[in-house]
């Protein structure tokens, strides 16, 4: 059944003719009069009311007011056999969905109930939602404007309940992060810990204890036991972020846990059971880091049953400028600024930048910005971004796609600026020291 539907009408006729048409669809019960409806408060709560105006004991409109209080998720249609004007704003603005008058054709009556109901499932979503992003603790500001973001968080919506393995893939500064908060805050484990590790900072000899825990006097330092880190994810999601920086014999030993759903400590003789959802990121193209020997593809199979790609800033840029006025607003409430928003100059150059660092870099350059600035509002001269070229200038490699060579460009306006200070350039463009290292060597840049 796709639904539970509640027909308030003293006609027994029509109630038998509402009931034969829907019937074969949904679950139906009846209520005679408005006495009947508020004996049904008590019961399971309907997807939707076909609610009869003229009732013997009471007004239909002045019944609609309780039953929203009494069901505010369920969609009231209103049925009628003197339908006016006046009565249909009254009912929409009571909290009816919609209003059908008497005699009714079938068909429709069909396609409005269909109607009421993927209504009432959106609302639910987006509260859930709503709820969600209201209990998320990552510091970037969830912004989904564009139509790929909308796209992506209902992929994530619809995963979420699962404990099905995540692989988030983007560059880095696209917010994998906050979607791995997301996916944790819309599931069942919600209530547990989200535990988070940068597979990338960790040297080689402690991820493994970092993992999996250690036994006291497994390894030199070891000086007592060590839980790890999916023992403190237990009933809840352990997020490896960068996951294809990970060491490969780590790999190994994780996609054992994985198949076994069991965790060793190093050093340890004993196995205990682990119960955690696995969230994994990485910055690179799965498939490069395959051939490249980065990433085992037994593994990556093994925590990619669903791929969530996150694309750079520059390819949805309707996010841009409601994220940068997130940002505005946290960081003039931290800071205590009296600045009211951005000048349109400033709008224009953040918004024609191909931002290389992504989300993060234009957090980082809001922060910067609210902090510099003189007068009420950011303008372009409070700004440490520039235009980037559009020239090819030293884009000798004739293998870049016109992404890459883009931001390659960035990279290279932005050392010119900082006079070559490789620190001072990936600080402002909102990516790690080696990631830009990374990126300078892929690109051929000479410093």
């Amino acid at each position: 059944m796709k639904g539970n539907i509640l027909l308030v009408d003293d006609a027994a006729d029509i109630r038998e003719l509402l009931a034969n048409i829907l019937r074969d669809s949904y679950a139906v019960t009846e209520a005679d009069s408005g006495a009947a409806l508020k004996q049904a408060f008590q019961e399971q709560q309907p997807d939707v009311v076909l609610l009869d105006i003229k009732l013997p004991d009471a007004d239909g409109l002045d019944l609609l007011p309780q039953i929203k209080k009494q069901w505010p998720e369920t969609e009231v249609i209103v049925l009628t056999g003197n339908a006016t004007f006046e009565a249909a704003v009254e009912a929409t603005k009571r909290g009816a969905y919609h209003f059908l008058n008497k005699p009714f054709d079938p068909q429709g009556l069909l396609v409005t109930v269909e109607r009421a109901l993927e209504h009432k499932q959106q609302n639910e979503e987006n509260s859930t939602l709503r709820r969600a992003l209201s209990t998320m603790s990552g510091g970037t500001a969830p912004v989904f404007q564009s139509l790929v973001m909308q796209t992506v968080v209902r992929t994530v919506e619809r995963v979420a309940p699962s404990d099905i393995s995540i692989l988030i893939t983007g560059e880095s500064g696209t917010g994998k992060e906050v979607i791995a908060d997301l996916l944790h805050a819309l599931s069942p484990r919600s209530k547990g810990k989200i535990i988070k590790i940068n597979c990338a900072a960790l040297p080689r000899e402690l991820i493994e204890s970092e993992l999996f825990g250690s036994v006291k006097g497994a390894f030199t330092g070891a000086h007592a036991d060590r839980e790890g880190l999916f023992r403190q994810a237990e009933g809840g999601t352990l997020f490896l972020d960068e996951i294809s920086e990970m060491p490969v014999d780590t790999q190994s030993k994780l996609l054992r846990v994985l198949q076994d759903q069991e965790v060793r400590p190093v050093g340890g003789k004993v196995s205990y059971k682990t119960n955690c959802r696995i969230v994994a990121a990485t910055n690179r193209r799965t498939e490069e880091a395959i051939k490249d020997g980065k990433l085992r593809e037994d593994l990556f199979y093994r925590i990619s049953a669903i791929s969530v790609h996150l694309p750079p800033l520059r390819e949805r840029r309707e996010d841009i400028m409601p994220l940068a006025n997130a940002f505005l607003k946290r960081f003039v409430a931290q800071a205590n600024r009296p600045i009211r928003g951005f000048t349109p100059e400033a709008v224009d150059r953040i918004t024609g930048f191909e931002w290389p660092g992504n989300v993060r870099q234009l957090q980082n350059e809001v922060q910067r910005a609210v902090l510099l600035c003189e007068g009420g509002d950011i303008d372009s001269t409070d700004l440490s971004i520039t235009s980037v070229p559009t020239d090819t200038e030293g884009v000798h490699d004739t293998n870049f796609t016109l992404l890459e060579g883009v931001e390659r460009n960035a990279i290279v306006q932005m050392l010119r600026e900082t006079g070559g200070n490789k620190l001072e350039t990936a600080k402002r463009l909102g990516i790690g020291r080696q990631t830009l290292y990374n990126k300078i060597k892929a690109y051929g840049i000479e410093v």
